[in-house]
């Protein structure tokens, strides 16, 4: 090839392959942090090997899931705040993955940038690690992607990829009835889900991300960015302690849309709302938007973020497993005949 003199290169375009490999030496430690039984390399290679026998599966389904953070991501980039947002991102995968049975076995993470920032995204990867750690699950590859001209200064998006398994004939739900209880988590805010309506709202009230926040001893941007919980060990062990049906991770769409995924057709939930508080973040949100009832209940999770649907006679051992485990537990009401979910009562 014929050498000419001011010849460009791939840092002339705006892509630092330096950049990308010193952020995959930062977070290494980060992600061996996270090697459980099963993995079978470390970051680095074309792909990622995990053995399932070594996992102490004998006859494994597996399940896969993806997600990402939404417009809370728009939060995080203004504020500069960028340490729970990749708790987020695995725990959007990971919730989802317990409701059908399967325990999170290993996860994967797409940060796209159109200039790559070594500190922020190290951050960012290394809150991924912490939520993947939390959940039980391996760190175990991902793809940053450096893309000049495709999006504005400062901003990035992500993806995250989980994938975990069951053995055979245990997958969720199964065998909802009717007299069934349904148990409620309690959520840490809004979580990931609902956060184009928050920042409308938030222009609304004219508060900066700076300002004290109306519900909470923190910043409004800092409140707002708490991060979804991860119910992904309590969940397990109440799956194996028995008497968990179904499981439904309350994400977009609320109690209204999200219960339903998990009821047999001429089932419904009856929920009484009146069983627990509406936390203050949901109170502002309502009031600062002048949203009706029905909204709140179909756009954010209003302060229950997991619900588990138990046969009676488990309901008590369940709850009291689930307190032991850290979690807030509310007997939400019972499974009966109808269709989607029937509310008693009103938020408080």
């Amino acid at each position: 090839m014929t050498d000419k003199k001011n010849g460009l290169t791939y840092a002339d375009a705006g892509v630092d392959i330096d950049a990308g490999n010193a952020l995959v030496d930062r977070i290494k430690p980060a992600a061996a942090a996270t090697k459980r039984p099963g993995v079978m390399d470390g970051l680095g290679g074309f792909g990622a090997l995990f053995d399932l026998k070594a996992a102490g599966y004998t006859d494994p389904i597996l399940v896969g899931a993806t997600d990402g953070v939404g417009t809370k991501l728009r939060i995080a980039i203004d504020t500069g705040q960028f340490d729970t947002i990749g708790i987020d991102l695995v725990a959007m995968c990971v919730n989802d993955l317990v409701c059908q049975g399967a325990e999170p076995l290993f996860f994967l993470d797409y940060f796209a940038t159109g200039k790559l920032e070594l500190g922020g995204a190290a951050t960012i990867i290394e809150g991924i690690a912490k939520g993947c750690a939390d959940a039980g699950c391996a760190l175990i590859g991902g793809e940053t992607a450096e893309m000049p001209g495709m999006y504005q200064a400062g901003d990035f998006d992500l993806a995250g990829f989980a994938v975990g398994a069951m053995e055979r004939g245990r997958s969720l739900p199964a065998d909802v009835s009717e007299g069934d209880v349904l148990l409620g988590l309690a959520s840490d805010g809004v979580h990931s889900n609902g956060y184009s309506l928050v920042r409308r709202i938030v222009e609304r009230s004219g508060l900066a991300w700076d300002a004290p926040a109306p519900f909470a001893d923190a910043t409004l941007g800092a409140a707002l960015l708490a991060p979804t919980r991860l119910y992904v060990r309590p969940a397990l062990q109440a799956v194996r302690a028995g008497g968990v049906h179904a499981l439904a991770h309350i994400t977009g769409g609320g109690l209204t849309e999200n219960i339903p995924r998990v009821l047999p057709q001429g089932m419904a939930a009856s929920i009484d709302l009146r069983s627990w508080q509406l936390p203050p973040v949901f109170a502002w949100l309502s009031q600062q938007g002048g949203m009706a009832e029905a909204e709140l209940l179909k756009t954010f999770n209003a302060g229950i973020g997991m619900v588990l649907i138990v046969e009676p006679a488990r309901a008590e051992a369940v709850a009291a497993l689930l307190i032991g485990a850290g979690e807030t537990v509310y007997r939400l009401g019972e499974v009966i005949a109808g269709d989607g979910v029937q509310y008693q009562g009103q938020l408080a």
